[in-house]
């Protein structure tokens, strides 16, 4: 099992930045790959992107695609979202995930560990 704690989060205007970080203990984190999913009350957790084990191939949602970035350093054990031109639909709590068990890398019954959310609100 995984540790998750992200941090990073906060209140920006729209078209401002931000960077969340996920820390990561327990298992070795080069073994496995991390994501980030969002989700707003009343609504599903939402896929954002996911990043594999090596950082060598990202995966976005189309909602975000062009605008944040997902990375990893192995030898920190921790993952990044960088936010860019946020937008007010941006706005939602974060979550890392990891200890991902199923094929389907959207839906976030498949992934194990959570991390406890991280609120980002964009304002206009």
């Amino acid at each position: 099992q995984v540790q998750l704690v992200e941090s990073g989060g906060g209140v920006v205007q729209a078209g401002g930045s931000l960077r969340l970080s996920c820390a990561a203990a327990g298992r070795p984190f080069r073994d496995y790959p991390i994501s980030w999913f969002r989700q707003v009350p009343g609504k599903e957790r939402e896929f954002v992107a996911r990043i594999n084990w090596s950082g060598g191939s990202t995966i976005y949602a189309d909602s975000v695609k062009g605008r944040f970035i997902i990375s990893r350093d192995n030898a920190k054990n921790t993952g990044d979202l960088q936010m860019n031109n946020l937008k007010s639909e941006d706005t939602a709590v974060y979550y890392c995930a990891a200890g991902q068990f199923g094929g389907d890398y959207e839906n976030a019954a498949n992934w194990r560990d959570w991390g406890q959310g991280i609120q980002v609100t964009v304002s206009t």
